[in-house]
């Protein structure tokens, strides 16, 4: 090999890694939302879990991206770590996919079909789809699809470029000599371990592999340990990701760790001995990409094989390798969990948010319906957790915005976006819900502590419009619980009954006033609970608007609202049917 030949051997790693990096990074981002229903929904049982896991990884072409994302969700707390670790198994056959279509590349001239499953045939298609979905399609979707084609293209040219400009290294006795030395296992699974720290991908490691097996050089036993240090170094992805994470966050990555560890170890000691006892010609035999690929495929299910019938036994040895002491036990970190890990796939993120956001809304909406309960009677213990929770949903306020507002800045797709948004939109709403829920219960103490009484008349109004308040809480509530417009246009008819509610109690109170049957200082506190009942309703009207301005793609909620009003024989009808529900009588 010449220096020009070295040339050309650097410009096809380069461009092997920049394809895999933009097919992966692509492949993981279009795949987020299904791989993330995927996740959650098939991961009760262990086999269940590893089928995942083997899917996601093919999927997104990257084992690294699966522990990556696996590691994120037990962060966040929306998965157990025995389903992330069955997951994280699987992950390591799945990672096996990338091989197999890089070893495409070894695949002889014969047939017209076996000629076009060659990459030198097939890829210039793929990258001519790619290039046109991609330059000229304004939709996302299919520009997405261009950039993985393009990737995919650019990943196999570069495998090709490699492979041809090692060929000459065929019959070079010093190349012979080096790859030699690699038959020494520690040596060789010390070369696996570096190259793949180094580049963060064990497909890619394995694939450079594949590329340098053009020489027929490569013999079994030189193979085989780069293989199993590929192995334990695409741990590293894994550990990186762990740092700053929860305990199970480490956890899972510890599982993780020894999963591969422990399997390359006890797999290497088997190799050992029976190159010892036995010494097959088998091991002296020269590969190729297509047999590099099975013995990968095959040495990682015997991996999986090793751990099956022991499904606790990497959780238990993951709790002894990151002891409970480790964990930071910060008030704050247990009520809001959102991983800057998952910000890589914005899908995920969006979803986690939205996750978060409904229990923002049960914590605000909650509050505000025992604040009403509250005025009746409070306990020390109620009055602790209306305020509680209204400090937790000031703290959920600012994380989820912040994080909002950086799942916004990243790649995201439109109807993502539009969520994102309306979630930003939602939780001013509910929080400010959560601080007039202690304006209530705040109107209601101290009229316990001055003793002050109402009228008979002023009690009927006040369970009137409490009876209301209550409804539109808990309307509001099933709208955002099951996402529903039909629902959700009922709120603003009785938001605007109890604004007129409010309006006709204030000018009954001053009425009473002027009679002498309710004080004036009773009459400011009055005052108080009214609006604050009356904002209450405001902002629930708020969300539901938000959840048809939502499904209905447009965001100008003010005009969604005033439309509906105007336009809508359905809210006129409700607006009637609440009025007479929660009608009160002029003072006279």
């Amino acid at each position: 090999m010449d220096f020009f030949d070295a040339l050309t051997m650097i410009g096809g790693l380069c461009l092997f890694l920049f394809g895999m990096n933009i097919m992966s990074g692509t492949l993981k981002r279009k795949a987020g939302k299904r791989l993330d229903r995927l996740m959650n929904r098939m991961t009760g049982r262990q086999l269940t879990g590893i089928f995942v896991g083997i899917v996601a990884t093919a999927v997104m072409q990257s084992s690294s991206a699966t522990s990556v994302l696996t590691i994120s969700f037990v962060n966040s707390g929306m998965m157990k770590l025995a389903q992330a670790i069955s997951i994280m198994m699987g992950a390591n056959i799945g990672a096996t996919a990338t091989n197999w279509l890089l070893s495409l590349s070894g695949l002889g001239s014969g047939s017209f079909i076996l000629k076009m499953l060659k990459p030198s045939s097939f890829t210039p298609i793929l990258a001519l789809i790619g290039i046109v979905f991609y330059m000229f399609s304004k939709k996302a979707k299919k520009r997405d699809t261009g950039l993985i084609l393009l990737g995919f293209a650019t990943l196999m040219y570069g495998m090709e470029i490699m492979s041809g400009a090692v060929e000459d290294l065929r019959g070079d006795e010093s190349f012979r000599q080096i790859f030699t030395l690699f038959s020494n296992p520690l040596l060789g699974l010390l070369a696996g371990v570096l190259l793949t720290m180094l580049i963060q991908s064990s497909g890619a490691s394995i694939g450079i592999l594949q590329a340098l097996s053009a020489t027929g050089q490569i013999t079994f036993s030189a193979a085989l340990p780069i293989i199993m240090g590929a192995n334990i170094g695409t741990c590293i992805t894994a550990v990186l990701s762990s740092i700053g994470a929860t305990r199970d966050g480490k956890r899972a990555a510890a599982a993780h760790v020894a999963f591969n560890v422990i399997g390359t170890a006890v797999f290497m000691v088997v190799y050992l001995l029976i190159d010892v006892i036995w010494h097959p010609p088998l091991f002296t035999s020269t590969v190729n990409p297509i047999s590099i690929a099975a013995i990968n495929t095959v040495f990682k299910v015997l991996c999986l094989l090793l751990f099956l019938p022991f499904p606790g036994f990497l959780e238990a040895l993951s709790d002894r390798l990151i002891p409970l002491k480790a964990e930071k036990t910060e008030k704050s970190a247990t009520v809001i969990q959102l991983d800057d890990r998952l910000l890589n796939t914005p899908s995920l993120a969006v979803r986690r948010c939205d996750q978060m956001t409904h229990e923002m809304a049960d914590k605000a909406l909650g509050g505000a319906k025992d604040a009403l309960m509250s005025l009746s009677g409070c306990s020390e213990e109620m009055a602790a957790s209306i305020r509680s929770r209204e400090d937790e949903t000031d703290r959920y306020e600012d994380a989820l915005g912040s994080y909002l507002i950086k799942v916004s800045a990243a790649r995201i797709s439109e109807k993502d976006g539009r969520r994102a948004t309306a979630m930003l939109k939602m939780i001013s709403d509910l929080e400010r819900i959560s601080d007039y829920s202690v304006s209530i219960l705040m109107s209601g103490e101290e009229m316990r502590e001055k003793k002050l009484t109402l009228s008979d008349s002023a009690h009927h109004e006040l369970h009137t419009i409490l009876m209301a308040t209550n409804e539109i809480l808990a309307i509001t509530q099933s709208a955002y619980d099951r996402d529903d417009v039909s629902t959700a246009s009922r709120v603003e008819p009785l938001a605007r009954v109890i604004e007129n509610l409010k309006d006709q109690l204030r000018t009954n109170h001053i009425l009473r006033m002027q009679k002498g049957t309710c004080s004036i200082e009773a009459g400011f506190v009055w005052n108080d609970l009214l609006t604050a009942l009356e904002r209450v309703a405001g902002h629930c009207s708020n969300v539901a608007g938000t959840i048809i301005d939502s499904a209905q793609y447009n965001l100008n909620l003010h005009e969604t609202l005033k439309t509906i009003r105007r336009d809508s024989p359905a809210y006129r009808e409700e607006f009637n049917e609440f009025t007479r529900k929660y009608l009160v009588e002029p003072e006279t």
